[in-house]
């Protein structure tokens, strides 16, 4: 099979691993790295291969691209994703896809009215130990699900590591809420209904570092999503996404170290789920880097014609509950996440 030719637009921190997990494949080939900082670009084109560039617009021009993957920062998104999709060549997008709600919209409608292809690389549900839930589920080990737990809280200091972080006005539902909301869509369907509440907690900050969002699913299931950046815990979980589900035969919890204990009425019964590390990782990171390699493998099964999962169809609805929950958080009320923004 011919290999898909892709460049990639933002040569910042996230693209030393994007772009090796891309090259773990061999049915791609890189061609190209911009920035608009050059020498950036340049340091990368130095690590993996292509040619650099400090305008896009050029990197278009010169090269005969498959698809880009664009790793800029989030107001740059659909900018960079109208001249992609402009010039009939595929996107793949840095979630989350847009700034608003509004913005996203019109980054999923300019791909499809050119005709191209878009995806999210949202990575956190390609995850080994959530999928592994995910399998439980569908194997029906508790039985049907009926009320779900998904908490991402830590004290991890994330502002003195990308202290731009705390500039922005709308932060943790943004940033954090982006892969907690996509991870409750992904085991328990979509969203009816949603109450979220906001606060917060650090006083240097201009955004939010606390937000819980309790949802009524359209199976009628319940899921409570929680995210902190201020919750001194007993045991720091940072970067895990615990999960807590309860069916009518028992439940499954996600731990700590991958662990998964489901109890029914025979007993509880526990496996750790492994990961996979790469060279190129952060072994400190092999589960979130290890699920970007996943994440890239179905994103190249839809860039081939076949069926992925983060589509740009997709992950709007995952952008729509971020706003849904915002516009719940700031005006003190349910929100039909249905009707929200259409």
């Amino acid at each position: 099979m011919k290999k898909l030719r892709f460049g990639v637009i933002g040569a910042g921190f996230w693209s030393q691993f994007q772009i090796p997990g891309w090259l773990e494949s061999d049915q791609v080939e890189l061609v190209a790295v911009c920035d608009q900082d050059l020498k950036r670009a340049q340091s990368a084109t130095d690590r993996f291969g292509g040619n650099a560039y400090g305008d896009a617009r050029k990197m278009i021009a010169n090269e005969k691209l498959d698809f880009v993957d664009i790793i800029t920062n989030v107001e740059s998104h659909l900018a960079f994703a109208k001249l992609v999709a402009e010039n009939g060549v595929q996107v793949v997008c840095q979630k989350p896809l847009a700034d608003s709600l509004a913005a996203a919209t019109e980054l999923v409608d300019t791909c499809q009215h050119h005709g191209v292809r878009l995806f999210a690389n949202e990575n956190f549900r390609w995850q080994a130990p959530l999928r592994e839930v995910k399998r439980l589920m569908t194997d029906q080990a508790v039985g049907a699900i009926f009320k779900a737990r998904v908490s991402f809280c830590s004290a991890f200091p994330v502002f003195d590591n990308q202290p731009h972080l705390g500039l922005i006005d709308r932060f943790i539902m943004t940033d954090i809420g982006s892969h907690i909301f996509d991870i409750c869509r992904f085991l328990m369907g979509e969203v009816d209904t949603l109450y979220c509440q906001i606060q917060r907690v650090n006083e240097g900050i201009q955004g939010e570092d606390v937000a819980n969002a309790l949802m009524k699913m359209e199976s009628g299931a319940h899921c409570l999503a929680e995210m902190s950046y201020a919750s001194i815990l007993e045991r720091e979980a940072f970067p895990e996404t615990l999960v807590f589900l309860e069916g009518d035969q028992g439940s499954i919890a996600l731990l700590h170290d991958r662990t998964i204990k489901i109890s029914t009425s025979a007993g509880t019964t526990t496996q750790q789920v492994p990961v996979k590390s790469y060279p190129w990782a952060d072994p400190d990171y092999d589960l979130i880097h290890s699920s970007i390699v996943e994440t890239q493998k179905d994103i190249l099964r839809g860039l081939q014609g076949g069926q992925a999962e983060t589509t740009g169809g997709d992950n709007l609805e995952t952008v729509r509950l971020v706003w849904a929950a915002y516009h719940s958080a700031e005006n003190n009320r349910l929100v039909n996440v249905k009707d929200f923004g259409r």
